[in-house]
């Protein structure tokens, strides 16, 4: 009997064992199976950061290659066409004959000052949409073009006639003390600085700038016949020189610009959370208007008031590399480059032999584009 018992305990006993073994290795399975599931996990991540990367820096070598397409048909396309073959000459072995004077002295130095304007002014809008947080937010729409302009205009009223160096100067001049004003307007009111805000207080000061221009050269015929092309905004009729003389300007504005993607980025997450993550929120945003008015004012000095550049690209861009700044910036580089000297190649021949200023070939492509934009953001409810 006790035998009996004891063996009957026994077996509860062993029965005992068989289930907290199995539900033991039941749970050593689960936590294995969890653990493999990480790894594998955390590897197709690590893969997938890894193509994206990859992508992004092909889509970078791929449109270096699309400018120089662009400089290659930019160049052989005219009132006359040029053969490549005589392009390749001309740069190697220069023979003072009549195409390679109109490649070296008119076509090669319009489309340099065309990429480097349509490169100066995407970072530039890219720069001014992640500073306000503010997709309708470009140079030209919140007044630094238009008080660049004015400041250009009075001083060739004042003077007469100014050397590059100057205009540019005065062109910064104007350009900053416009976005000070933007700004400051902008923020004034209980509720602080909203996009709605700084998009009013810039077609404002816009409005404001463009009617003193014209009551300017409304006074002064002189000054009107001098600036006249230029005001709608032209890359014809530049030369080396210019170039050269504001090319160290945009320079250090573009490495500025890409040094502070990374700091944009958190920026446009919201000030506090950019304060949160230790940055200094005054100094990233003063940097960056800096930069802003720079690009904006080179572009000004060096082809006048085009606008449209600024606002359409960064949007055509976050298409392929999503809201990361340290992409956004470069990307809009080349392509506000491409898409300034293919403005500026169509300006040409849409009329030939005569031609267009390229500011109003970019308005005719920009104007509908901000239309759909803007009543887009209004439909969503932002303001």
């Amino acid at each position: 009997m006790i035998g009996g018992v004891g063996s009957g305990e026994w077996g509860m006993g062993s029965g005992e064992w068989g289930v907290g073994s199995s539900v033991f290795f039941g749970d050593l399975a689960i936590i294995l199976g969890l653990n493999f599931l990480s790894i594998t996990m955390k590897k197709s991540s690590a893969a997938a950061v890894h193509r994206s990367l990859l992508s992004r820096w092909l889509g970078l070598g791929l449109g270096l290659l699309m400018l120089v397409g662009c400089l290659l048909i930019s160049v052989s396309l005219g009132a006359a066409d040029i053969d490549l073959g005589t392009i390749w000459r001309s740069l190697i072995a220069f023979d003072g004959s009549t195409p390679h004077l109109i490649i070296t002295t008119v076509r090669l130095p319009r489309v340099l000052i065309s990429l480097i304007v349509g490169a100066a002014l995407g970072v530039a809008g890219a720069l001014t949409q992640g500073l306000s947080r503010n997709a309708l937010a470009d140079p030209g729409i919140l007044g630094i073009t238009e008080g660049a302009t004015f400041a250009v205009v009075a001083t060739t009223f004042l003077t007469g006639s100014a050397s590059v160096q100057v205009y540019t100067w005065v062109a910064f001049g104007g350009g900053a003390i416009a976005a000070i004003a933007v700004y400051t307007l902008g923020s004034v009111g209980r509720s602080g600085m909203t996009p709605l805000k700084l998009i009013l207080a810039g077609t404002v000061l816009t409005y404001l700038m463009a009617s003193i221009t014209t009551g300017i050269l409304i006074l002064n015929q002189r000054t009107l016949e001098e600036i006249r092309f230029w005001l709608a905004g032209s890359v014809a009729g530049r030369d080396v020189n210019i170039l050269l003389a504001v090319l160290p300007y945009v320079c250090i504005g573009l490495v500025l610009a890409f040094g502070i993607g990374r700091q944009i980025t958190a920026l446009t997450l919201g000030e506090e959370v950019a304060q949160g993550l230790g940055l200094r929120t005054g100094w990233v945003k003063a940097i960056a208007s800096i930069v802003v008015v720079l690009l904006a004012g080179s572009s000004v000095a060096l082809a006048g008031p085009i606008g449209f550049v600024g606002l359409v690209i960064p949007h055509m861009v976050r298409f392929w590399v999503g809201v990361d700044y340290r992409w956004i910036l470069p990307y809009s580089a080349i392509w506000g480059a491409a898409l300034l000297s293919i403005a500026d190649l169509v300006a040409r021949l849409v009329i030939r032999p005569q031609e267009l200023p390229v500011g109003i070939m970019m308005a005719i492509l920009g104007a509908p584009f901000f239309v759909y934009l803007a009543r887009s953001k209004v439909a969503k409810g932002v303001s």
